[in-house]
């Protein structure tokens, strides 16, 4: 027979009255109603989501486009600087850098690019000269609708400057 101290006081204790109690636990443990919160779980899932989740993920798509537009200067700028140096002369140089600089840009997806260049001679051929390259581009914050855009400047800039000496071989007469 198992009874406690207080049903023993108050003689509620026998056997029959024992195992009614017992059982009786039992019925009310299994035909207890919950206690509510049943389902939180998926609404903390999805508040988690909504406030982690899906920043991260546009952080990370924004963090790769920021990433193609690097490699795509870094590579326009460097063809672009092999193209002016191979060049017959000057004039066709630049021409040449300005389509290598276009092609690399639309190899990773992006138009619009500037390429500018400033020689240390007048010539930019000349042997001994030093030709700076820089190529510019404006990134352009992914999903961001046109009438936000216009009212505030949501673009990235991304540039690099490629410093090519022309060495004695390579300058042109």
């Amino acid at each position: 027979m198992i009874c406690d101290l207080a049903r023993q006081s108050n003689g509620l204790c026998s056997e029959t009255g024992a195992a009614e109690a017992t059982s009786g636990a039992r019925r009310a443990a299994t035909t207890r109603p919950l206690r509510g919160d049943e389902g939180s779980a998926i609404v903390e899932f999805l508040g988690v989501g909504l406030l982690l989740l899906i920043p991260l993920i546009y952080l990370i798509l924004t963090l790769g486009e920021i990433q193609a537009a690097t490699f795509a200067v870094h590579g326009g700028a460097r063809e672009a600087a092999r193209m002016l140096v191979t060049a017959p002369n000057a004039a066709q140089g630049v021409v040449d850098a300005q389509a290598a600089v276009d092609l690399a840009l639309a190899d990773q997806g992006f138009s619009g690019g500037t390429l500018q260049l400033s020689c240390t001679t007048d010539d930019c051929l000349v042997a001994g000269g030093t030709v700076l390259i820089e190529v510019h581009l404006d990134v352009p914050l992914p999903w961001v609708p046109d009438f936000v855009q216009g009212a505030v400047p949501l673009v990235i800039p991304v540039s690099v400057t490629y410093p090519v000496a022309i060495d004695n071989l390579a300058a042109r007469p």
